[in-house]
């Protein structure tokens, strides 16, 4: 599995992107899919995920009240929108999938060795 991550770019605090992750090859059914993101210097933190079955959402506590994360099944593709965009949110992107069709909740977790295919990530700036 293959993911392709785009949206990223620079934006004034207070600005919003839309992120988009597709699978280029494959398809993102029975996979949960998590959006992780790592700022320079720090380690890859867990920003929001939703279940393939369910469309169970978890957010971080930075991300809660200001970013959305959603899916298109029928357009392969899952979207994370951030809103009231913060110097803070300055990182690169992941997405991540994990394949479990019945999982009622997801996890923000990073686990070493458990996800079916990640992407190459895209930049978010958030400067003025």
């Amino acid at each position: 599995l293959q993911l392709v991550e785009s949206g990223g770019g620079l934006v004034q605090p207070g600005g919003s992107l839309r992120l988009s992750c597709a699978a280029s090859r494959g398809s993102l059914d029975y996979l949960a899919i998590t959006w992780f993101r790592q700022a320079p210097g720090k380690e890859r933190e867990g920003v929001s995920c939703i279940t393939f079955h369910n469309y169970s959402t978890n957010y971080a506590d930075s991300a809660k009240g200001r970013f959305t994360i959603s899916r298109d099944n029928a357009k392969n593709t899952v979207y994370l929108q951030m809103n009231s965009l913060k110097p803070e949110d300055t990182a690169v992107y992941y997405c991540a999938a994990v394949w479990n069709p019945y999982a009622a909740i997801c996890s923000l977790v990073l686990e070493t060795g458990r996800y079916n295919g990640w992407g190459q990530g895209t930049q978010v700036t958030v400067s003025s």
